[in-house]
């Protein structure tokens, strides 16, 4: 059987340059479709079992963030569910080169575990089903995608969280369903007494356009959507348009972006300390979190993380810079890895869906601890 390499499905994205020898397969990842960016890759290997294969990426040096590379383990999956490390993984010579011997016939690979459209829809379906919890559309994308917003909680504080503004930062969306769970979670009696409290608004997916076509960073436009906070137009970033909208309607007391960093192999939040005009109390509050959040999850951490932007040079077309600046609020950005969480190593998973998803868990008892002072 020859070997057979494709990509034509949900965020699929790799180009074949040469499949003809298993030892030296030669691959390039495809930039996003209006934009120069690339580092998301995600295919499916078939014909190969039990042949010792080597892929090449060969534009691997002039991806977006080439740091990203360094120590980094290609993740594989023969079922598209349960996804390991290919151990055998090096970047040198401005190439990303990677080895493994199939046990099966098919066998998927990817640059993080993707999160599909599929998944996406059962899960706010299933959400929709909860009698507390409201679903509204709050516009469409520019391929016609609803920009799903589910709701919960009877409180006077609006918390806003979004995710996957960036559509190959797929452990963003996995960090949603460890936190869309307990917070549906009528016997948490925590849940319970925080949803006493604030009214949740969640984005899961903020850019499902460029989830779909395999995009790592933008929109079918070639938007970046974190940089369109504030100037975003119909033509351009409908969906950061349509989302500040229903924010300026239900102004946000604590607003939580959710991402992942290509190079940092740690968990770490980043503030919004460069906004003019930033407020004791909002540095008060984002103290409070971090230092809940670290207690809540042995995952996270604040030793180490993005310098702080120095007061007043902010760029306020970020999401979190946009909204502490506009609604006078506690905002962040959450990132997570791609590689690995670095102070607690896991040989075979790496950082993966499951600890993303007990990290998003974890947030709650961070804002449980914030929400009054909000």
């Amino acid at each position: 059987m020859s070997l057979h390499i494709s990509c034509v499905f949900d965020s699929g994205n790799i180009t074949v340059i040469d499949a003809s020898d298993a030892q030296n397969i030669r691959l390039a990842i495809r930039p996003d479709n209006a934009s120069d960016f690339f580092q998301w890759f995600h295919f499916r290997l078939t014909g190969a079992k039990g042949q010792a294969c080597q892929m090449i990426i060969e534009n691997a040096g002039e991806a977006a963030y080439t740091g990203g590379w360094e120590g980094y383990r290609v993740c594989a999956s023969y079922d598209g569910q349960s996804w390991f490390r290919i151990d055998e993984t090096s970047y040198s010579d401005s190439q990303l080169k990677f080895a493994c011997t199939p046990v099966h016939n098919s066998i998927y690979f990817a640059y993080f575990a993707p999160y599909s459209q599929e998944r996406h829809a059962h899960v706010i379906a299933e959400a929709a089903l909860h009698e507390d919890v409201s679903l509204r559309v709050l516009g469409q994308t520019l391929q016609g995608r609803d920009l799903d917003c589910l709701s919960i909680g009877t409180g006077d504080k609006n918390i806003w969280v979004i995710a996957r503004q960036h559509p190959g930062e797929t452990m963003a969306q996995w960090w949603m369903d460890g936190f869309l769970s307990r917070l549906f979670d009528d016997e948490d009696e925590a849940v319970m007494e925080i949803r006493a409290k604030a009214r949740f608004h969640i984005v899961p997916n903020m850019n499902p356009d460029g989830s779909f076509l395999g995009n790592l960073r933008t929109n079918l436009a070639g938007a970046n959507l974190n940089r369109e906070w504030g100037v975003a137009s119909a033509e351009k970033s409908p969906e950061v348009l349509h989302t500040i909208a229903a924010m300026d309607a239900h102004p946000p007391h604590l607003c939580l972006d959710v991402h992942g960093d290509e190079a940092l192999p740690y968990n770490f939040i980043a503030g919004a300390e460069g906004i003019p005009n930033y407020t004791q109390k909002q540095a008060d509050n984002l103290a409070a979190f971090l230092r809940a959040y670290e207690i809540a999850s042995p995952d996270f951490q604040t030793e180490h993380g993005y310098p702080k932007t120095a007061a007043g040079k902010a760029n306020l077309t970020f999401c979190t810079n946009y909204t502490a600046h506009a609604y006078d609020c506690l905002a962040m950005t959450l990132e997570m890895p791609f590689k690995d969480n670095a102070n607690a190593p896991d040989a075979e998973f790496g950082w993966s869906p499951d600890r993303s998803a007990d990290l998003g868990a974890a947030a709650l008892d961070a804002m449980a601890v914030v929400v009054d002072e909000l």
